[in-house]
């Protein structure tokens, strides 16, 4: 007799061993209910079975969208002002310049125990980055987090970390494959992207950066839907519309 193999049963789900967390606790006796009358509103299921997030550094905002099946238009559920995020408008290429990235992310990991509170780690340096950056060391640690202060990461206080973090925490146990999320410099529309090229027509390497997150951004603002985004051989984001 073959006994069958039950440890994959009996161990805790993801989402319960967040919530073995006393902050987890918190953010879903907090904002339970408050996620669950901002997606009533939009017409939402929640938890959704989608979510894509947003940064724009130079409006410190971040936008939260979501879908009720995956490989569906999205929704804005929310914008939430960012109170902190070091460094200026540019990529991330090294240890230590305190730069936030800019390129197409996902989250990589959830930190219930961080010292800013409530984290969610960015998948900083992907592939683009490395063959990008001229420096052997790139850094990492970059993080989407509470509290007000950054040292390259996104800081968006202990209150908004709480309503984000339990929602992409209960999208993630609900079984997304991953949760994107895209850094500009700036929105780019068309009149804002001519400024930026005004402004750094001097530095070329920035403008071809743009210029292929742009191409995602408008596809985007028309779809409403992530286009496929591929990174070659040079490490430039290859962006193709959804079949």
């Amino acid at each position: 007799m073959v006994l069958a193999d039950t440890s994959s049963l009996l161990a805790p789900s993801f989402l319960q061993t967040q919530l073995q967390h006393h902050r987890v606790r918190t953010a879903r006796s907090e904002k339970d209910a408050t996620l669950q009358k901002i997606f009533d509103e939009k017409g939402l299921q929640y938890p959704p079975k989608s979510l894509f997030m947003r940064v724009f550094k130079s409006e410190h905002i971040i936008e939260l969208w979501a879908a009720n099946e995956p490989d569906t238009p999205l929704t804005l559920v929310k914008s939430y002002d960012v109170c902190a995020m070091s460094g200026d408008l540019g990529p991330k290429r090294k240890q230590g310049d305190r730069q936030v990235p800019e390129g197409f992310y996902h989250i990589s990991r959830f930190n219930p125990s961080s010292k800013y509170y409530l984290s969610m780690k960015i998948n900083y340096p992907n592939d683009a980055d490395r063959l990008l950056s001229p420096y052997s060391n790139l850094g990492g640690d970059i993080y989407l987090h509470g509290q007000c202060a950054s040292l390259g990461c996104v800081s968006i206080t202990d209150p908004i970390i709480k309503e984000v973090y339990w929602l992409a925490a209960q999208v993630q146990y609900a079984g997304s494959s991953e949760l994107p999320i895209h850094i500009f410099p700036s929105r780019l529309s068309d009149f804002k992207y001519s400024i930026l090229q005004h402004l750094y027509n001097q530095e070329p390497e920035l403008l071809q950066l743009w210029s292929s997150l742009k191409q995602a951004y408008d596809y985007f603002e028309v779809h409403k839907q992530l286009p496929q985004i591929e990174i070659d051989a040079l490490g430039s984001y290859i962006v193709h519309p959804l079949l």
